[in-house]
């Protein structure tokens, strides 16, 4: 039992065996559980009461780590514009084993919260951190080319009814960035300013590279439509949803790591949320365009467990009765 996050106040994380390993003599005789709490206890940790320590720290189970939701019953959100917010960090909160609705966030210890956001993101001083969770609430902490070969997309669709064959794209593709390299005079309040043609074989390689894209995005759709994530002609229709869900997550990190305070690290939730709202229909929806952008970035078309974790994740937060994505309506 922990109380609420504080500035000058932090926690650690260790197993049973741990506390025998390191007691000293100068180390109290006793450690005292959930203190000033209706459960606290004292428990005896020098010798000889250590070598139970160390005892059941051989015996106990390895943590479990099979995929499954994890629900704060008492002290978390469990409906609400809060707990919309962060029901968009769900995948990442069952892929990771922690609980979906954790806004006072510990997480796995101050030094292991620290830890995480240093290796993964370099982010090491609040500074930092601010930096990225304002990218990702932008929706700008992914490739712009994603955003223009997905948005091309749409617009076709609108533009003639629904379903885009996909050499059609690929070759509206090419004819938009062939226009937009021939050059162009922009009139401004700086005056006329005239941009000049693009070569040739760098406008070639950019479209080259434009519908790989394409090519990678129409596999995985194949793929997640096999996998039920998409259902029948459904594509995804931006990859906003993965900057928006680790922007929920990162609200927390930061919150663990104490470069944010709770009510910094809930307002960013609250606009994970909203933004959600904005640019999907569905919990469905949200969770495609998450799960491409994330292999997108880190699955190179392996289908390995960048995307397989994912998809089994969606599929526990889409049947789970418990699940807020059944309990808390997406808009």
């Amino acid at each position: 039992m922990l109380p609420a996050p504080e500035p000058h106040r932090v926690f650690d994380w260790n197993n049973l065996e741990w506390f025998a390993k390191v007691w000293q003599p100068t180390d109290p005789p006793m450690i005292v559980v959930n203190p000033g709490s209706p459960c606290e206890a004292f428990l005896p940790s020098a010798p000889p009461h250590s070598a139970a320590w160390a005892q059941y720290g051989e015996q106990a189970p390895l943590r479990d780590q099979s995929m499954r939701l994890r629900t704060l019953r008492v002290g978390g959100p469990l409906h609400g514009p809060v707990a919309h917010g962060l029901a968009c960090g769900a995948l990442l909160c069952v892929n990771n084993g922690s609980f979906w609705n954790g806004m006072a966030w510990h997480g796995t210890g101050y030094p292991n919260e620290r830890k995480r956001l240093n290796e993964w993101w370099g982010i090491t001083t609040r500074e930092q951190w601010q930096y990225y969770l304002r990218d990702l609430l932008a929706c700008e902490q992914h490739s712009s080319v994603w955003d223009f070969a997905l948005g091309l997309r749409r617009t076709i669709a609108r533009d003639f009814g629904g379903h885009v064959d996909v050499g059609y794209w690929r070759q509206a593709a090419a004819n938009v960035i062939r226009a937009r390299s021939e050059g162009s005079v922009v009139v401004g309040e700086d005056g006329v300013t005239k941009t000049e043609p693009r070569p040739a074989s760098e406008v070639e390689a950019h479209i080259e590279g434009v519908q790989r894209l394409i090519g990678r995005i129409t596999r995985y759709e194949a793929r997640m439509r096999a996998d039920g994530v998409l259902t029948g002609n459904q594509y995804v229709s931006s990859v906003d949803a993965w900057d928006l869900g680790r922007a929920s997550k990162m609200a927390r990190w930061g919150l663990g790591a104490r470069f944010g305070t709770l009510k910094e690290a809930e307002a960013a939730v609250l606009q994970a949320g909203r933004a959600a709202a904005l640019s999907y229909k569905s919990w469905q929806d949200f969770s495609a365009g998450y799960i491409l952008g994330r292999c997108l970035h880190f699955d190179d078309e392996e289908f390995g467990d960048w995307y397989q974790n994912m998809v089994e994740a969606h599929r526990i937060l889409m049947s789970d009765p418990g699940s807020p994505w059944l309990t808390i309506p997406f808009r």
